[in-house]
């Protein structure tokens, strides 16, 4: 979410024959042809004849129809018709077989592969089935993330009134507004954010019990030589200044959204400590994005060892990073689901995951794509908000349906649609118009 500042047939070769060995017996055909005479040195050796004075030896008389009046032998193959004959009834050749047997060994570890990924597109597809409870829809303490635009100074008083009126009637109460990004050290540019007293100021009055929190994100250095290193604890501590920074222009929260963090990360869990005390002091938010949670126990380290990105986050870790926020947003899309059942059961399931591991007096939102790009590991046609929505309705009501502290996260204003904020409200705020 940082982006916003931003998977032989061989063949003979032609010509080739199946020529017979060097042993192999002569074919048929192969003497001198009818009225040429015999190459010199063709006939009997001197002395192949029998001895003077010896007749044949018994037996080797004349064969019964060699004489002159036997029938004629049916004329030899010529070499032209031998040949055609092999031709049109090969033996396989050993590359051939080679060739099939390795089709059949890839045809096999494609499926070794493929089965278990559609048996789970299959289960995620059971899981998106089936009827929310009553009930289960606003809290009123869903969220929007907003861009940096507010704050740089090209929003106006105009634009202010305008996402008052978009607001009226939902359960938003709290703005995640892009402040940053962060510097690789954990310092902020004061330049990024002249209008942030202005912004704040218009919201509280426009927009009454509507909380502004200063959206700050960066790249960690987890999976390249670049970004934030959190295991510093001089960055840290940069960090933690920056936070006091923001709360100090009127901003009501500090909404974290470091990525990669991969699930373990001790300084990440030092810094969210280390800030916390800075929020619980001016009496404000502390938030994050979190990551996914493993949707297979430990497929963070299988996809870890594999692709060196982790992706997810094991749910005891989830839960440590629940413990020290007051708010915790995650990151339910860019989940490579093809289809919007999928997408709607994945949902659904990290929905569970997260309650279950989120303690009673932490926010637990979810997150609403409200963008439509088309790239790896996002379809648009898949991961709708109809279908988020959809997911986190049936997830809520398998696992804590009455759950208060409970709401969605639209992610992000500038790349929303009529038809994201249609289907927020009718299908999350009053759904079936309740």
């Amino acid at each position: 979410m940082t982006r916003v500042t931003r998977v032989t047939r061989v063949t003979r070769p032609a010509g080739t024959t199946d020529a017979p060995s060097p042993d192999a017996a002569p074919i048929a055909g192969d003497g001198p042809a009818p009225g040429e005479d015999p190459v010199p040195g063709d006939g009997p050796a001197p002395g192949d004849g029998p001895a003077p004075g010896e007749g044949p030896a018994p037996g080797e008389g004349p064969a019964p129809g060699d004489g002159p009046d036997a029938a004629p032998s049916p004329p030899p193959a010529t070499p032209t018709e031998a040949t055609r004959a092999a031709d049109e009834n090969p033996s396989p050749a050993p590359s051939r077989r080679r060739a099939r047997l390795a089709r059949r060994i890839v045809l096999g570890l494609v499926l070794v592969l493929l089965l278990p990924v559609l048996a789970a597109e299959a289960a995620l597809r059971i899981n998106g089935t089936g009827d929310p409870a009553d009930g289960t829809r606003s809290r009123n303490r869903d969220a929007v993330w907003l861009g940096h635009a507010w704050v740089d100074g090209r929003k106006t008083d105009a634009d202010i009134a305008a996402l008052a009126r978009r607001l009226a009637g939902t359960g938003i109460r709290d703005l995640y507004v892009h402040t940053g990004p962060l510097e690789h050290d954990g310092t902020l540019e004061r330049s990024l954010y002249p209008r942030a007293r202005w912004l704040t100021g218009a919201v509280h009055r426009a927009l009454p019990g509507v909380r502004v929190q200063a959206w700050l994100g960066d790249v960690l250095a987890t999976e390249g030589p670049d970004g934030m290193r959190l295991d510093r604890p001089a960055t840290r501590a940069a960090v933690t200044g920056s936070a006091r920074r923001v709360l100090a222009e009127g901003f009501d929260g500090v909404h974290f959204d470091l990525e990669p963090a991969h699930s373990g990360d001790a300084g990440y869990l030092d810094l969210l400590d280390r800030v916390r005390e800075v929020t619980a002091d001016r009496d404000a938010v502390l938030s994050v994005a979190a990551h996914q949670i493993d949707p297979l126990p430990a497929l963070h380290a299988v996809a870890g060892a594999l692709t060196g990105h982790p992706k997810w986050w094991s749910q005891r870790y989830f839960g440590q990073v629940a413990r020290r926020v007051d708010q915790i947003a995650v990151m339910s899309y860019d989940t490579m689901q093809p289809t919007e059942g999928t997408y709607g059961g994945y949902v659904a399931q990290q929905t569970s995951l997260a309650l279950e591991a989120t303690p009673d007096g932490t926010d637990l939102l979810m997150g609403l794509p409200f963008y439509h790009e088309n790239r790896f590991g996002h379809r648009a046609h898949a991961e709708t908000v109809p279908a988020a929505v959809r997911g986190v309705r049936l997830g809520l009501s398998r696992t804590d349906a009455d759950r208060a502290r409970f709401g969605v996260a639209l992610y992000v204003d500038f790349a929303a649609t009529e038809a994201d904020w249609t289907a927020y409200r009718e299908d999350w705020v009053s759904p079936g118009g309740a």
